[in-house]
Formats: C-alpha cells, sequence, structure tokens
C-alpha cells in the first residue's frame, strides 16, 4: 500500500498543477464561429464570453434566423470550451489514485 506521505505530496502537487491551470484557462482564449462564419465569438477556458461579433450583412437576416444562429454559436462555444477544459484538467488528474477507490 502505498504510504500517507507520498498520497499528501501527491495531493499537494496536484493542486498547485490545478491552481495554475485555473489562472492558465482564464486567460486562454478559442474563437468559435457560426453560421457559416457570420458568427464569432472569443471565449475562456473558463466559459466567459469575452466578445461576440456579427457581420453587418448577416444582421440583415430575419430576426429569428439571427436568434438561432447566435445561440447556436454561442452552445458551441460553450461547448467547446468545456470539452478543451475537460481534456486540461484529465491531463494532470489522470495520474493521481487513491488505492482500493477505483
Amino acid at each position: 500500500m502505498v504510504g500517507v506521505g507520498k498520497l499528501m505530496k501527491q495531493a499537494a502537487k496536484m493542486q498547485q498543477q490545478l491552481q495554475t491551470l485555473q489562472e492558465e484557462m482564464g486567460q486562454t482564449e478559442i474563437e468559435v464561429s457560426g453560421g457559416g462564419g457570420a458568427v464569432q465569438i472569443k471565449i475562456t477556458l473558463q466559459q466567459e464570453i469575452k466578445s461576440i461579433s456579427l457581420d453587418p450583412d448577416f444582421l440583415k437576416e430575419d430576426k429569428q434566423l439571427v436568434e438561432e444562429t447566435l445561440t447556436e454559436a454561442v452552445r458551441e462555444a460553450v461547448s467547446r470550451s468545456k470539452s478543451i477544459s475537460e481534456e486540461k484538467m484529465n491531463e494532470i488528474t489522470s495520474g493521481f489514485n487513491l488505492p482500493g477507490m477505483f
């Protein structure tokens, strides 16, 4: 069985890595486009929307189409951001195993 001291060191190291990752994710932005490029969204890996840009010609479209396209683009941006965040978190936590837990 792994010693408690070793587990505590692993937990402390992982906590530090997670804190650093959280800071990085708050600063890392991705850009997602929707509606064939009519909508551009910048979002952090903590799902904070930084900006939304709309093609001026797109605004001439039907109101309902604009709203649906914008909504779908925001959903896609949040989904991608969460997916990337989860991948990065899994990279850190995958090596931490508690004996008898899994």
